[in-house]
């Protein structure tokens, strides 16, 4: 996941563009935020843990002053869920400093390790006396590094010299002091468009983004493409061929569905995948209810296709977005609900169809059905518009790992046992492919399938924490590499 933002307008408040439009990217990662912002001459970071809203005030965009900036949301799937990980991750040097955000997840990171690891030791970055630049411990941080290494050409030559060497999904957009880019893997996993101020150019996850800012989409960022946008205007390099492998699971939850996404509307899709799971598994039931607000397309999709009527049977609380405070265990044991509560006099004596995007441990789902039978439900049928969720993703979704993903070890009829429903269908791989309107060889399907379109190291040089075992081993003088360079 993760929501990148970048803006080059000479003239715009481009700070505060840049935090509209990571606050229309919010649902793409909740665990940090940052911006960062060049004048022309020097480049200012500001990032902390939280939502938008509670890192940035107006006191701090007042003080981001320039032409040129990158934003980031981060939800994190390579290093922890830490300040020194939050981004744009920043590198200063004389020759100029480098910002960078990146959406997704590389799959070469311990080949790029022991890349910044052979890096000479650069006498030319400068000490900013600011918190341990070395501390990070994600793919990202990697990447700039080996970026805002180019002593001998611009940042652009080099751009183009190190991407084909990155493996795995990235959408990154980077920025030194003049200078904005953008660029997306050769498969285009995740996604990233490009839009038009009238000052200006924007760069962003979705065009959702664009639309809050008030810029006009132009074009998808393609795979395998660099965007470079200064004073000199828009220009585009290909650095790969591209093979489209775009992840069917922004279709199914992870982009707003007023996004669009190569070219079909998110919204339209979650409603035919809706549609096609009423003819895939009818049921008689009395109300067709959605979780909100992922299942609610699809829910009102199997409402039209099925004839049953359609109605709200949770209520979400609005306000609860990323809470830090962690229940106590009598509080759980006590029921919490901090998220969702049922609407009883809509669910009491009812046949109900509940329909979801996807289950992955079945915790959530187990929770919803125990709360529908206590407001008096009298049957629960259980509707995915995704196929069962089998395997882990390694570019750029954080799901469980293979043990833990539920349908994994159990059939349906085991699921829908082991998480009280009466029944349970989940829509068929070509069932989704087809709403999406996408041909199914360019779409990436590798957590249903476990046909992986990019492919995977070693186990021992994957996993989330693979930097941090990296650096602890080191600290006990193994002979393992090095994170960044001195």
């Amino acid at each position: 996941m993760c929501g990148v933002f970048g803006v080059w307008a000479p003239g715009e408040d481009v700070a505060k563009l840049t935090y509209f439009g990571l606050y229309a990217l919010q649902h793409r990662g909740q665990e940090s935020a940052g911006i960062s912002v060049s004048n022309g001459r020097q480049i200012l970071v500001y990032k902390d843990m939280g939502l938008v809203s509670q890192v940035f005030d107006e006191n701090t965009l007042e003080s981001f002053q320039g032409h040129l900036a990158v934003g980031h949301c981060r939800y994190s799937t390579t290093g922890a869920s830490t300040w020194h990980n939050a981004q744009p991750t920043f590198r200063p040097t004389g020759h100029g400093s480098i910002a960078l955000g990146h959406n997704g997840n590389l799959v070469n990171t311990h080949d790029l390790a022991e890349m910044v690891a052979a890096l000479p030791s650069d006498e030319d970055e400068l000490d900013i006396h600011a918190v341990n630049l070395e501390a990070s411990t994600n793919d990202t941080s990697l990447v700039t590094a080996l970026l805002a290494h180019h002593p001998d050409v611009s940042l652009e030559q080099r751009a183009l010299e190190l991407l084909p060497q990155v493996e795995g999904a990235f959408s990154f957009v980077f920025m030194n002091e003049e200078t904005l880019y953008a660029a997306r893997d050769p498969e285009g996993i995740r996604p990233l468009v490009l839009g038009r101020l009238d000052r200006g150019w924007v760069v962003a996850s979705e065009d959702a983004a664009l639309a809050t800012i008030g810029a006009s989409v132009v074009r998808e960022v393609e795979p395998g493409e660099l965007l470079v946008i200064d004073e000199e205007g828009l220009r585009s390099h290909k650095f790969a061929e591209p093979r489209r492998k775009g992840c069917v699971f922004e279709y199914v939850y992870l982009a707003r569905p007023d996004a669009t996404v190569a070219g079909r509307s998110v919204h339209e899709a979650r409603v035919e995948m809706g549609r096609k799971l009423a003819r895939e598994f009818p049921v008689e039931a009395d109300l067709v209810i959605p979780v909100p607000e992922s299942g609610t397309p699809a829910a009102s999709g199997y409402a039209m296709e099925s004839g049953i009527p359609f109605g709200q049977g949770f209520v979400k609380n609005a306000y609860v977005g990323r809470t830090f405070i962690q229940p106590s265990q009598t509080l759980r044991q006590l029921g919490i609900r901090l998220k969702l509560n049922a609407l009883e006099h809509m669910v009491r004596g009812k046949k109900v169809v509940v329909v979801d995007d996807s289950i992955v441990r079945g915790n959530t789902q187990r929770a919803q059905i125990r709360m529908l039978r206590e407001a008096g439900a009298t049957e629960v049928h259980v509707r995915i518009s995704s196929p069962p969720v089998k395997w882990p993703c390694f570019y750029g979704i954080d799901f469980a790992t293979r043990a833990e993903l539920i349908a994994n070890g159990l059939d349906v009829d085991e699921i829908a046992a082991s998480v009280g429903a009466d029944s349970l269908g989940y829509i068929s791989l070509e069932g989704m492919v087809e709403a999406t309107g996408q041909p199914a060889g360019s779409l990436c399907a590798a957590c249903f399938t476990g046909e992986y379109p990019i492919a995977l190291p070693d186990e021992s040089k994957l996993g989330k924490h693979l930097l941090e075992a990296t650096l602890a081993a080191s600290n006990r003088d193994e002979a393992l590499p090095v994170l960044n360079n001195p």
